[in-house]
């Protein structure tokens, strides 16, 4: 028995450290030599040897072999050109560590973190506090458009320049920059924050920078600047929603009466944000070729165009209504259009690469946009939420103190400040010129998720005040526009079931794709390198995987002290579980493990979880582990682990059916009394709820970024007032006589009370009369 374990600890010993292959046959020539085994065994073991260790032998002997099988069964994964495009686009960031199940945590934590320029923070300072006190958030849903003089601020003063470098007349702002413009603008009105944000984001000022002409630079760039040119982008169609790869909207190339080549353009596009107002069309159409004029294919694949919206045959004259949100969303239709080649974003260069142009630019995008609003409107849910705590009485009793109260407003606060972490890092990079695809598609669905979420809480807690829609209601807005920002750029059920993993898998692995690429490249010896590097991975994973968790991790040296550190640990679990099952469910499925969706998607919200901690690890340092931060860390980290133990606990369950799957099983039953998180305690989550309620620095820390107009302003006021009267309230119950100047605060404050709980109503007359 000693024997045995001697051999199983040498082995996972040699596993856990990825000790090369001699190193193992070596370890079991030393067995034999104690053991005393004839001679028939050293002949095995040195033949083994021989094959295994020496590669011209091995690729001979197995990985031909093997490769024949392969080729024989039809077993060599499919990938098309398309989604070739979509996987290289943008880069392997903190993902790939963390799909490596060995994450390099001291080069992970070395990632910048970003910061304000003090040109941008001049401008949120002043420009973004002047266009948000300039429009009325009320006054915009009832006139179902921005006020003109709003219109006229953002482009006086570039808003919708924000991307576009300074030498083209744009802020050239930084990434980071222009998500927190995007971010304030949110806290006060969503319409205004989309207005600004579509121009921002993919769509013509995005491509051109990337891929246009320097004389479609030269011209657009200025233009669309400083506002004398919107822009749109067409993508969206009847037939091609996430599926943008099947665009119907065609091209027709041909020669005019005069032998110039021209394209005939017929589309039909839906959901296309600023489109009835937009001057510029940025569009995504399949451009065909029947003549052969261009002189190679007939099929020439997704191109990307900018169109007049003035020019014959454009039709954008009419509106979606999106849940009520008066934003300019509309379909736009196109009727033998006719454009040049020169049009074409890139010119003729640009011809069928309107896909890789659209995947590289959305891998960006998904980390900006979206993200920021979500930001922003879980910021100002966690402050209404807050406050409203405060000045709100019930049963005699502030509601901040009922702990029923206490628990939403814990988990509120901690869903903030890791979901404010994990932009801010993802931003970070995004400034360093990285391109983390899967990372931003993580950011894109876990933010608007955690936003729907955050928004449905702080309505919890005001109650009937969250739903009597009005100028005193600050949340039933960005409650309106939450599902929208879950169906744009790639609806939330795909991004998790086909992105984050489906997409991350392949991208991230450090060995799958290549492994792939050398398959169909018929490179062998290329291929065999990979494969028997991929088993190396594999069992290291394994047993880092059984040896951190027998350890509950606590074998990890973590690079991070303290509290941070402890969490580091279960990163470190997590990532090696997460690696090598991941590795598993490849093996077992195969290239049918992308259609396995519910198996998917579990895995990506083990990535998606563990990227968060990540960047909640990354701003507690950065932020200098401030004691009062520690709380939220906690709360935030842990329910994420939570998370994670219900998402591997799901795919245990579900990887394999009947009898092949008991295994699977039975680790999930090991995994149930042996789990990552722990029940978040009701204490953590009532010291959070007190910290905001009654802490200034704290809330302005965690919701930061807020613009303060006149409601956020009496909230504040409010709140402080309702504090200062505590004593004087129980005295008041206690029936002590109380000085003049003491009533008199108590009515002053009450009066700040009423205000804050009186919500809006209307005239029977003047509520028919309102148009939503």
């Amino acid at each position: 028995m000693a024997l045995l374990l001697s051999v199983i600890v040498v082995a996972i010993g040699l596993s856990f450290f990825a000790a090369p292959l001699w190193v193992w046959f070596i370890a079991l020539g030393l067995f034999f030599l104690g053991c005393g085994v004839s001679v028939l065994w050293w002949i095995v073991t040195i033949t083994l040897a021989v094959v295994f260790i020496h590669k011209p032998t091995r690729v001979k002997l197995i990985t031909n072999n093997l490769f024949k099988l392969i080729e024989k069964k039809g077993l060599l994964p499919k990938i098309s050109d398309t989604e070739k495009i979509a996987l290289r686009a943008g880069d392997v960031w903190v993902e790939g560590e963390l799909f490596s199940g060995k994450p390099d945590f001291k080069k992970i934590f070395e990632n910048p973190y970003p910061k304000l320029t003090e040109e941008e923070q001049a401008f949120i300072d002043n420009e973004v506090n002047e266009v948000c006190a300039m429009t009325s958030d009320w006054e915009v849903f009832e006139s179902r458009d921005l006020p003109q003089e709003v219109w006229k601020y953002i482009k006086e003063k570039k808003f919708l320049g924000m991307i576009i470098p300074k030498e083209y007349g744009g802020l050239g702002f930084s990434a980071y920059g222009h998500s927190c413009v995007i971010e304030k603008l949110a806290t006060h009105s969503q319409v205004l924050a989309i207005t600004v944000m579509v121009p921002n984001s993919l769509g013509p000022a995005e491509l051109l920078l990337h891929y246009g002409l320097d004389t479609q630079k030269d011209y657009y760039l200025p233009r669309l600047a400083d506002g004398r040119e919107i822009p749109c982008f067409a993508l969206t169609e009847p037939e091609a929603g996430s599926d943008a790869g099947a665009i119907q909207s065609d091209g027709v190339v041909f020669k005019n009466d005069k032998g110039e080549v021209k394209i005939k353009l017929n589309f039909d596009k839906r959901y296309i944000t600023l489109s009835s107002i937009a001057t510029v069309i940025g569009l995504a159409f399949v451009l065909k070729d029947p003549q052969n004029i261009l002189g190679e294919s007939k099929d020439r694949g997704i191109t990307c165009a900018l169109v007049d919206a003035k020019i014959e045959g454009v039709d954008h004259t009419q509106r979606h209504d999106p849940l009520n949100v008066p934003f300019v969303n509309a379909p736009l239709f196109g009727k033998d259009v006719i454009i040049g080649l020169d049009d074409v974003i890139g010119g003729e260069s640009g011809i069928g690469n309107g896909w890789r142009m659209l995947m590289e630019s959305l891998a960006v995008g998904r980390g900006i946009s979206l993200p920021s609003t979500s930001t922003g409107g879980s910021k100002l849910a966690t402050y209404v939420a807050s406050t409203y705590s405060v000045v709100r009485y019930q049963f005699g009793l502030s509601i901040a103190k009922f702990e029923g109260i206490a628990e939403v407003l814990g988990r509120l606060g901690a869903s903030t400040y890791i979901l404010d972490a994990a932009k801010t890092f993802t931003l970070g990079a995004i400034n360093a010129g990285e391109k983390p695809a899967v990372a931003n598609a993580i950011m894109k669905y876990q933010s608007t998720e955690m936003f729907r979420q955050n928004v449905m809480d702080a309505m919890d807690i005001q109650g009937g005040a969250a739903i009597s829609r009005g100028p005193r209601n600050l949340l039933a807005h960005i409650y309106f526009g939450a599902p929208v920002a879950i169906t744009v750029e790639g609806a939330n059920i795909m991004t998790r079931t086909l992105i984050m993993f489906g997409q991350g898998m392949i991208r991230c692995h450090p060995y799958a794709y290549a492994q792939i690429e050398a398959l169909e490249a018929r490179d062998v010896k290329a291929f065999d390198t990979l494969l028997f590097t991929h088993i190396k991975h594999v069992v290291r994973n394994k047993a880092r995987y059984y040896v951190l968790g027998i350890t509950r991790g606590y074998v990890h040296r973590s690079t991070s002290k303290g509290e941070a550190g402890r969490y580091e640990q279960k990163l470190a679990w997590a990532s090696a579980k997460f690696a090598f099952l991941s590795d598993v469910a490849l093996g077992l499925m195969g290239t049918s493990l992308k259609r396995r969706e519910s198996v998917s998607g579990r895995f990506g919200d083990i990535l998606a979880q563990m990227f968060f901690i990540t960047a909640a690890l990354k701003r507690y340092e950065e932020e200098g582990r401030q004691i009062s931060d520690s709380v939220f860390l906690e709360v935030a980290v842990e329910d994420a682990f939570a998370k994670i133990d219900v998402a591997f606990r799901g795919i245990l369950k579900n990887l394999m059916p009947g009898i092949m799957g008991i295994p699977f099983r039975f680790i999930g039953f090991v995994s149930r009394i042996n789990p990552m998180g722990k029940t978040i305690k009701d204490t953590s989550l009532h010291h959070i709820a007190t910290a905001l309620c009654e802490d200034d620095s704290i809330r302005e820390r965690v919701c930061s970024n807020i613009y303060m107009g006149e409601r956020p302003r009496q909230l504040l006021e409010a709140t402080h007032a309702m504090q200062d009267i505590k004593e004087l309230l129980s005295r008041e119950k206690k029936e002590e006589r109380l000085t003049q100047s003491e009533k008199k605060q108590l009515q002053e404050a009450r009066a700040l009370q009423h205000e804050i709980i009186t919500v809006d109503s209307f005239s029977h007359d003047d509520y028919m009369r309102r148009k939503i």
